[in-house]
Formats: structure tokens, sequence, C-alpha cells
């Protein structure tokens, strides 16, 4: 399941720049704020910024909010990580009638500028890539950016904004411990970071304790609070979503994303754009909102053609224990609607809690399958995310890869055919992506 790499130059670029920094991650603000500095500034040159932070569901809830506002004519850039097969989707730039990928010419003519103004000084590659990504939003005309939190929020590359038209912080859940801390009150006050002095803050489903971090953090910067449960709620009512907030009701369709999660996920949208006055197409945009590798119905392709006729395949790049307890909601709810043995395919980052992930899905599961994850990631050994599932009382075994996994499922001869998750990682989700065909222009 080799990735298809980028253009040769931008490849080359992109690999001499991950060489500037012996360390691949190192949350700082003064390389990125050298940096700018060099390059005249162009995080003070961005269209109206909306900026998001949260340990799960920041990509949808950018999708929701790119779709409404397009869908009402607007253009939007859109700056996410990490990419799942191209290094471009990162970046896409507002157009009339719809964003678009930035081209290969023109980021690796962003990149060749940034490279130069750096002068070989120590960057971090995220942050050299989020400076050239400024370049190219501050240089093509939009009405808005939707701006990703890499890491964190505090001290991300990201977070040299200092006028946001909002911030936004979806759920806050353990992740990330290495860089944020071990407790869900240190977590929340990183990515309370993002929090600046009298813009709105639009606040996702949390835990007591993360709330009260991020309550405190707004007060100090005199920042308005919108909050899930205070200020505005989501429901879904017989089977529509339900959004109330004092301007009013709006009652719209269920989100095509699957999974009541993506519920939480287009609320969280609606009430950021309502917050900031921003004119948006609500409807429309939950209808049209897509965000691969979140709980994606994997379409005919070379991997799934590898998997026995019936079968369906499902593929999510969750990874913490957040993650696996809504991944594991929906797939209950996929049950309710139509029965199948469920099979979970999973590749999981070293870093990662396995068995906090999986334990949701323990009593769902007939059978878990461990892979690799490919290309130069600090995967767990197969063996070791086995020997977690079994240790949930999940039956597991290993593949050599998501293909042989696939294969493996036919000799199974279950009826009805099973339903498979793959899952465990972003890395894994874009391997598989790229070994089905996918095109995520």
């Amino acid at each position: 399941m080799a990735l298809p790499q980028p253009a040769r130059a931008t490849d080359e670029i992109l690999s001499r720049l991950a060489a500037l920094h012996p360390k691949k991650i190192d949350l700082s603000l003064a390389r990125m704020e050298r940096l700018l500095a060099a390059l005249a500034h162009p995080e003070r040159r961005l269209p109206a910024v909306i900026h998001v932070a949260g340990t799960n569901g920041k990509g949808s809830t950018i999708a929701f909010m790119r779709a409404m506002l397009e869908a009402a004519g607007k253009r939007v850039h859109v700056y996410t990580s990490p990419h799942l097969v191209r290094f471009n989707e990162r970046i896409r730039l507002g157009a009339p009638g719809g964003g678009v990928l930035v081209s290969d010419a023109a980021l690796a003519d962003a990149l060749d500028r940034v490279e130069a103004a750096n002068a070989g000084a120590p960057i971090t590659l995220f942050e050299i890539t989020t400076a050239a990504a400024f370049l190219l939003f501050c240089e093509h005309p939009a009405d808005v950016l939707l701006l990703e939190v890499g890491l964190g929020g505090r001290l991300d590359a990201t977070n040299v904004v200092d006028q946001p038209l909002a911030s936004v912080i979806t759920p806050v859940s353990i992740d990330h411990v290495d860089y944020l801390g071990t407790t869900i009150e240190a977590i929340a006050g990183e990515k309370a970071g993002i929090i600046k002095p009298r813009r709105p803050v639009v606040v996702g489903t949390q835990p007591a304790d993360a709330l009260a971090v991020i309550e405190r953090a707004a007060a100090r910067k005199l920042a308005p609070l919108f909050v899930r449960g205070e200020h505005w709620h989501v429901q879904e009512e017989g089977g529509r979503l339900v959004y109330a907030d004092e301007d009013g009701l709006l009652d719209l369709p269920r989100p095509r994303l699957v999974g009541p999660h993506q519920i939480d996920n287009a609320g969280l949208a609606v009430a950021a754009l309502r917050a900031v006055r921003l004119p948006a197409a609500h409807e429309a945009g939950i209808l049209r909102a897509d965000w691969p590798a979140r709980l994606q119905r994997l379409p005919a392709g070379p991997l799934l053609s590898r998997a026995p006729a019936g079968v369906e395949v499902w593929l999510d790049g969750g990874h913490n224990a957040a993650g696996g307890a809504a991944l594991a909601h929906a797939l209950c709810e996929l049950e309710e609607r139509y029965s199948r043995p469920l099979v979970l395919v999973l590749g999981m980052l070293g870093t990662k809690d396995v068995t906090g992930f999986l334990a949701p899905f323990a009593g769902l599961v007939r059978e878990a399958i461990a892979v690799p994850v490919p290309g130069e990631h600090a995967g767990l050994k197969p063996e070791d995310v086995a020997a977690a599932a079994a240790g949930l009382g999940i039956p597991a075994r290993v593949a050599s890869d998501v293909g042989s996994a696939l294969g493996s499922i036919a000799r199974a001869s279950q009826v009805p055919p099973p339903r498979v998750l793959i899952c465990g990682s972003l890395y894994l989700a874009g391997a598989v992506l790229a070994a089905n065909g996918a095109d995520l222009a």
C-alpha cells in the first residue's frame, strides 16, 4: 500500500525542510515568529480567521463550516493536518464555487520562498509549511480562513494569529500526553491557549474539568463564551438535527457524515458561524459536508476487491479513547439498523493508548485483526495491538497488511457477511485510501 508521492520538486523540498530540526515536534512560537517577520508578516494579512482547537472533531467541524459558507457563496481558505494521501490536502484555497487544493507548482513556489527566508535556521517541518500556507492564504483573496491547530494550541505554529474572528474548541480528551500533559486540565489549558482578548470563544461538549479551565481562560481575556448546553443546544429529533440558541431554532437535516458524534460537530459549526454573524447556508452545508476517513464507507477499488463479496468496509482515523467511544456508539447505531458481525482491522502508533481506544468495542466486536501502520511512523507491533485486544476479551490475530486482513475474512464464511471497520490511525487511513485509489481533490 505505497502512498502516491507529491510532484518531485515538492517532495524534494519537503525532505530538505524536514532536516532543519532534529525533532519532528518541538512546540514553540519563537521560531515561527522569527520566520514570519522575515516574510513581512503574512499572518497579519490573512482573511478573517476562525481558529479551531480540540482533541476530536476539529476536521469534521471545519468541514461543516466550510460547506455551509461555500453553499452561501463565500470563498473559504482551509488549513488542516495531517494529510491522508497528498500533502496538498492540508492547504485548500478559496475560489468561486468552492475551494481547490493548492497545486504542486504553487506549493513548491511558496515552500521555496519560505525556505529562502528561513536561511537554514532550525525550524520544524510543521512550522515552515504553516508559514508557506500563510503566504498562500494572504496572496489569494477569500472571505474566511478556517485554521486548524496542529497540536495543542498555546504553542502551536498556528497560534500567531492575534485577532481571529473567533476561537472554537471542540471536545477535549486525553491524547498526546508527551506534549500536552497527562491530565484533562493540563490539556484543556493548552487548547485554551488559542483564546484571544475580547474575541468570541465557541465551545463544544466538554468534561466538567476541561470546561472550567476554558471558562477561566476566557474570563481572563474578557472573551465572550458560547458554550454548548448553556448558550446553544443541538440534538437529534425524529431523524433531524435540531439546533437552538438565543436567536432562535433551526430544524435541519441529519448530516451525511455518519455517526451521532457528527450531530455534535455540525451543531458546533452552526454555533460558531452564528456567534460571529457569518451568512451561511446551514441546511445545504450539512448535506454537502464531506470529510474522508471519518466513518467513511469505502467505495469499490483495488483494496476493497480483496474483501469477500457482500462485506461492508468502513474507514476511520480515530485513535484515542474518546474517538473509540464515538466510533463504538456509531457502530451500535449501524448494528440496530442492520445487524452484521463486526470485525476490526487496526494499526496504531506507539504513542497511543491502545486499551483505551479498544475498550468501548469489548462485547461488540467479533474479531480484531492487527496490522502494521505503513510508512516511517512509530507504529506498534501488530502482536502488541492484538495482545491488548485479547486482554479485553476480543478475539485477535495478526495480518501482514490491510489487504491480507481483508482477504482472510473470506475464510470465516460468516452469514450475513461481516461489517469491517479499519481504524486506529490517520496514517493507516491515508494508506488505505491511497491503496484503494481515492481521489481527495
